[in-house]
């Protein structure tokens, strides 16, 4: 920050006039930093999680299909080693609505949701 230049405008404020370059390296000083604290709050949100005993992590099969595209209903199924017509039987619900469920195309009532928890025996908040 060689060329930094501070002034004082009529109302007795200072100012700080500094180079493109040098705004540009602060700001992005700042964004590592305000990512930094995102990950930190996911971090301590999870610990808080399992340190209460509430069952919030997923396999790592899981996660994979998750990184690979699919929405977690479909990784969760896929996990379980169920096809979409033995779950739509056990929930009774059609294998079209579950498909358009797996492929975001629409959401499910909190009663949908909780019966394909069930089905893929998951605790039900992890599809709320």
């Amino acid at each position: 920050m060689n060329d930094l230049q501070i002034i004082r405008t009529p109302s007795d404020k200072e100012m700080v006039v500094l180079s493109c370059a040098e705004y540009d390296a602060l700001r992005a000083i700042a964004d590592e930093a305000a990512e930094d604290a995102e990950d930190v709050a996911i971090y301590l949100e999870r610990k808080a999680a399992l340190e209460s005993g509430e069952d919030c992590l997923l396999s790592a099969e899981v996660s994979a299909f998750m990184l690979k595209g699919d929405s977690l209903l479909k990784a969760l199924r896929r996990w379980r080693g169920r096809s979409q017509v033995e779950i739509a039987e056990a929930t009774g619900i059609g294998q079209g609505y579950l498909s358009d469920l797996e492929n975001r195309r629409r959401a499910g009532t909190p009663e949908t949701m909780e019966k394909l928890a069930a089905a893929l025996d998951v605790p039900a908040s992890w599809l709320r």
